[in-house]
């Protein structure tokens, strides 16, 4: 499905986000992943935060939206299996936490780039992509 225009690249992100943290949810009730739950707690919080960012640009930047179509921009590359992280190993909830967090810079750096003629939007994704960066170099050095 592509991605024509900026409502649409921000709806995407906050579907993914809150499909992410319901993963990181799951992942804190999972007994098997006790040793995670410190890691992933901040997670849960972040996403929230992040749903809030991307809600609040859409919302001061909605005059915009209007204006700017994107061209050659899918979702398909940023798509990923949805798992239940209640049926998972440590080691498995860590490889997918790594494909979500690689997944999100990847999305918000193409996404960002697309974005260039919206200045603030493209900022709100840049960091949004840095944070996503920071997560996961956290996830990495475990």
């Amino acid at each position: 499905m592509p991605l024509t225009s900026f409502g649409s690249i921000l709806t995407f992100a906050e579907e993914f986000e809150t499909r992410d943290m319901a993963f990181y949810s799951g992942t804190v009730n999972n007994p098997e992943c006790a040793g995670l739950k410190s890691l992933v707690e901040p997670f849960i919080k972040d996403c929230k935060k992040y749903i809030v960012i991307i809600q609040r640009t859409r919302r001061e930047n909605v005059t915009e939206m209007i204006l700017e179509p994107i061209q050659d921009f899918v979702r398909a590359p940023f798509l990923i299996k949805e798992k239940d992280a209640q049926g998972m190993n440590e080691a498995e909830v860590l490889e997918t936490i790594k494909i979500i967090e690689q997944r999100s810079v990847d999305y918000y750096t193409t996404s960002s780039k697309k974005m260039k003629s919206l200045p603030e939007v493209a900022t709100a994704l840049k960091l949004l992509a840095k944070k996503h960066t920071a997560r996961l170099k956290k996830v990495n050095d475990i």
